[in-house]
Parts: C-alpha cells; structure tokens; sequence
C-alpha cells in the first residue's frame, strides 16, 4: 500500500485500485500507464473530500495481471486493507477501482473496513461473485463506447449486487465514454469525485447520481 495523503487522525479512507491486464506476470510499476491515468482522477477525489481527515492510499500490485483463479490484484488490495487497518484502525473506507482495480475492489468489498465500492469501467464479467458486497454501497460507471469491458456485464452484476443485499447498488453510462476515461474526462472525474464523497458521508454530502441509477427502469446517461 502506498499513501498519498496522509492525515494524523484519519476518520475514513479511500483506497485507490488501478487497472491492469487479465494475464501478466511482469511486475506492476507505479509509472504504467494504468496507474498513470487515476492520477487526475485521485485529485479529483482528495479535492471533493467531505472532511479534511480523510487519508488516501493506492493500493500496490505485485504484478500486472489478474492471472485467472489466482485473482492477483485481489489478494494485494486484501492486503492493502489490513495494512490501512493497521495505520489508521477501523477507518470506513471507500475502495474506488477502474477496470481490473473494480474487479479487485468488488472481491474485497467483504472487508470489515469497506463501507462502498465505486468502480469505473470495471471489469465484471459473467458469474463474478457478489454476495461480499451485502451491506456496502457499490456504484459503477461505465462509457458508452467502451471496447474492452462490457457496460451489460456491468449493469448485470450491479443487479445482482442490489437483489444479494447490498446498502444501495446502482450504475449511470457515461454518454461517449470510453475505457480509458479519456473522452468527457471531466465528467469521469468530477462524477467518480462525487460519488466517493457521498459514500464517505451520505447524511451530508447529496448523492451526485440521479434516483434512477439505482434500479426501476432505463440505467441513465450522463
């Protein structure tokens, strides 16, 4: 786990998770371009904090790839949560995840410090389980032009998530968004930004994402 910002009496955390590949064995390097691209995001982030005791982290992979029923970069973002419970206590934190990161975030969603996942273009593919997530918030967004992840196997796990008793589950499309969250980056930005920042303090901060989002008709466009 590597600090990004350190506060000397956190009361939440956010825990950042990049992507990756889904077979690699070449070590993860905090310069890759996956980890390159959640810098804006993670400003974003620290700059829409609803309280200023908020440490934020990412987590660090050992290697790139998700490697099949080893599940890689779940394992480290499991390790990652101890480390974060070990430095701060038993701090809510949000595990905020692109691509394989979401995928990563999603299995560890069952950890005691998790109170939510929000996960941009993830990567959740059929069967991908859920029920970890009953008692968290998880909200996903995904770009409407997005090649490499599929926006239907998202909204397909969000359903599942929400029916396996999860707080609040819910998905929006960015309209023209892309996987790599280049096309209407503001919007990936301040939105993701949003989201986190309500999750950390739902009783203060207003949800960013309209009602619909969270089931009872057509996933909404951004």
């Amino acid at each position: 786990m590597r600090v990004r910002r350190r506060v000397p009496h956190p009361r939440a955390a956010v825990l950042v998770l990049h992507g990756g590949q889904s077979e690699s064995e070449r070590p993860a390097r905090p310069w890759q371009l996956a980890a390159l691209r959640m810098n804006s995001v993670e400003r974003a982030v620290v700059a829409r904090l609803p309280f200023p005791e908020v440490l934020v982290a990412r987590v660090g992979y050992r290697v790139r790839g998700w490697n099949g029923d080893r599940a890689d970069a779940a394992r480290d973002a499991l390790r990652a949560l101890d480390a974060l419970a070990e430095l701060a206590g038993p701090v809510p934190t949000v595990l905020l995840g692109h691509s394989m990161g979401g995928r990563a975030a999603l299995r560890a969603a069952g950890h005691p410090l998790v109170r939510g996942v929000v996960a941009l273009a993830p990567w959740w593919p059929p069967g991908e389980p859920v029920s970890q997530a009953a008692g968290r918030h998880v909200v996903a967004l995904h770009g409407e032009r997005d090649r490499v992840t599929s926006p239907g196997e998202t909204a397909d796990c969000v359903r599942r998530v929400r029916e396996g008793g999860a707080v609040r589950a819910g998905m929006a499309v960015v309209g023209e968004g892309d996987h790599g969250m280049l096309r209407r980056y503001g919007l990936w930005h301040d939105t993701a930004a949003a989201v986190v920042s309500h999750v950390l303090d739902p009783g203060v901060v207003p949800d960013p994402l309209p009602e619909g989002c969270y089931g009872g008709g057509e996933i909404p466009v951004l």
